[in-house]
């Protein structure tokens, strides 16, 4: 039972998160290069997206009704909708698309989480709890080894997310018929106390909102900066699989360091790991701080979602669900800001990295807000 709960929510991520909304990083400089996007339209068109994240994730923690049809209308619109990106050829149709898609995600990602933690941590599997945040890291690997296959016969951008969207449904069908059934995600035996956000929780959530912020823009657009940096470069093209398969090895690293340290201090190194990887590639020259910088701004990535949410475990351990979509909603608008001012920078400097110095700074305060921990409510 709770190994298949654990391959069920592992691959509901693999494909809501790490295909259905990441597979477009991969995906921009060939929609650059076809002239669907420019720079800055691509980060606006990035920016609904994680508007759309922000409203499914409130939405999920709100919802007291039809729960378990959010989590599969969530996990089936992300297959579908990468289906009909193949369809849309310019900024208005993927902004669209890609706000649905952010909503589709939220949706399940809120949703999955609170069921799986919950029936894991009932079974005392800690350890599968945060091998399931495995999950985007992972779609973001498998992603970035198809986008390489893509780039090496030359196929364009529609049919490139044609086959995202195939893969994508093929994970989708061998899990479905194992999705909670109706009322398994909201039983509760008796109502809660109402959650007091003390001083530690709200520090928590300003931490992971600014986490969001400052992960979002290499996140997005780590392809682009390495084709146009180096376009005849083939290393290039593997930056992004590097990225994915660096936060599935940091998730497993945290799994096997999670009796090191207090969860509030491990969450706080693995930001400044992210803060220092984000100045990586102006740190190091040549495409050796590209890699190294999305190892640390990868591998950092998942285990800041999974750090954060065992935090909030810890810190109101009644709340679940509740706290995880309130930490989702601040994490999707440091995500909504970060392209946002990627943009404005791209306007006013023709240049991603002023946008990117900011990032790295708002991930350094994100740790300086859950180091030490304090636990008087202060």
């Amino acid at each position: 039972m709770t190994l298949r709960v654990a391959i069920s929510a592992f691959l509901t991520l693999v494909v809501a998160m790490g295909i259905g909304r990441f597979a477009f990083t991969p995906q921009v400089p060939l929609m650059i290069a076809e002239h669907q996007l420019t720079l800055t339209s691509a980060a606006v068109v990035a920016a609904l997206n994680y508007l759309g994240y922000l409203c499914g994730s409130w939405n999920a923690m709100r919802a007291s009704r039809w729960v378990e049809r959010r989590l599969k209308a969530g996990l089936w619109g992300a297959v579908i909708l990468t289906l009909l990106s193949a369809l849309a050829g310019g900024p208005l149709l993927h902004g669209v698309i890609r706000f649905f898609i952010g909503w589709a995600s939220g949706w399940a990602m809120v949703l999955v989480a609170a069921w799986s933690n919950e029936i894991l941590l009932k079974a005392q599997r800690p350890g599968l709890s945060a091998a399931v945040f495995a999950g985007p890291g992972t779609g973001i690997f498998l992603s970035g080894i198809v986008a390489l296959a893509l780039h090496y016969w030359q196929v364009d951008a529609s049919w490139a997310w044609l086959v995202y969207g195939l893969l994508a449904l093929l994970l989708v069908v061998s899990i479905s018929h194992n999705l909670p059934a109706s009322g398994e995600l909201h039983r509760p035996e008796s109502a809660p106390a109402p959650l007091i956000l003390t001083a530690e929780l709200k520090r928590l959530v300003w931490s992971y909102s600014l986490a969001g912020f400052g992960y979002i823009l290499p996140a997005t657009f780590l392809s682009q900066m390495a084709v146009s940096r180096f376009p005849d470069s083939l290393f290039a093209q593997y930056v992004w699989p590097v990225f994915g398969g660096a936060a599935v090895i940091g998730i497993l690293l945290g799994i096997l360091t999670r009796h090191f340290a207090t969860s509030h201090r491990r969450l706080a190194w693995v930001l400044w790991g992210q803060a220092l990887g984000v100045f990586c590639p102006e740190i190091f020259s040549g495409i050796a701080g590209l890699i190294l910088g999305a190892v640390l701004v990868g591998g950092g990535f998942l285990c800041v979602v999974q750090l954060s949410l065992q935090v909030g475990r810890e810190l109101a351990p009644q709340h679940t669900r509740y706290l995880a979509g309130l930490l989702t909603t601040g994490y999707a608008i440091g995500q909504l800001a970060g392209p946002l001012l990627s943009a404005l920078s791209t306007l006013l400097t023709h240049r991603l990295e002023p946008a990117l110095y900011i990032a790295g700074v708002m991930l350094l305060v994100a740790g300086l807000l859950v180091w030490p921990a304090r636990t008087d409510g202060r």
